[in-house]
């Protein structure tokens, strides 16, 4: 950068890196205004196998069923509202064989408070959702897989506004990137090799003391 500052995305800032601050610069983002975490447990779901042998499951991102969220004012708790929507997780199960079955968890309906601060009638908040899921038994059974499944949920407000930020400046230029090479690519010894003499030695280059 031309303050004579590099840092690396991830490094840890020091008060040393407070000194290198050029500007305040205004951002337009998402701003988490609340959120909240919840978990569920499904001890027992089954997916039929049709006649595979087990190999994985794998989750994928939950979302909210036709992204409908009812929001509703607390009479009692300004700035907070009651907000009802239902979580569905996907999920994949694969066999040795090559087949992927798809599936959902249970329905998963959330009715919770949340901070939603009163806004103009042009300002909308929005509710996002994080899943992290995973299997906690599996047990099959003529041909049947069995899963205890754990699911956690953070249920977020969010807003798009402006946000004053103190900034280094732009980012700076990043390292060449790292090309992938196979382990024993024939081409690694040639292309680090020392050039080849392509000309026969003079009579005063060699060394007759060898000979």
């Amino acid at each position: 950068m031309s303050n004579g500052y590099d840092p690396s995305p991830g490094d840890p800032i020091t008060n040393q890196d407070l000194g290198y601050i050029t500007e305040n610069v205004c951002i337009i983002t998402d701003k988490v205004y609340a959120h909240c975490q919840q978990r569920e447990c499904f001890p027992d779901i089954q997916v039929d196998l049709q006649g595979g042998t087990f190999d994985d499951i794998r989750f994928k991102p939950g979302f909210i069923v036709d992204n409908q969220v009812t929001t509703t004012p607390i009479s009692n708790k300004p700035n907070f509202k009651r907000v009802q929507f239902t979580v569905r997780i996907p999920f994949e199960v694969t066999t040795k064989e090559g087949n992927v079955i798809e599936g959902f968890l249970p329905d998963i309906p959330k009715d919770i408070i949340l901070f939603i601060p009163e806004a103009r009638d042009e300002f909308s908040f929005r509710i996002v959702i994080e899943t992290s899921t995973s299997e906690l038994n599996t047990v099959i059974t003529d041909g049947v897989v069995n899963f205890a499944i754990g699911t956690f949920i953070i249920v977020k407000v969010v807003g798009r506004v402006q946000l004053l930020i103190p900034a280094y400046g732009f980012c700076p230029t990043p390292p060449v990137c790292e090309d992938f090479s196979p382990d024993g690519d024939v081409c690694d010894d040639f292309e680090y090799a020392d050039f080849p003499e392509f000309f026969p030695k003079q009579f005063e280059d060699i060394d007759w003391d060898d000979m």
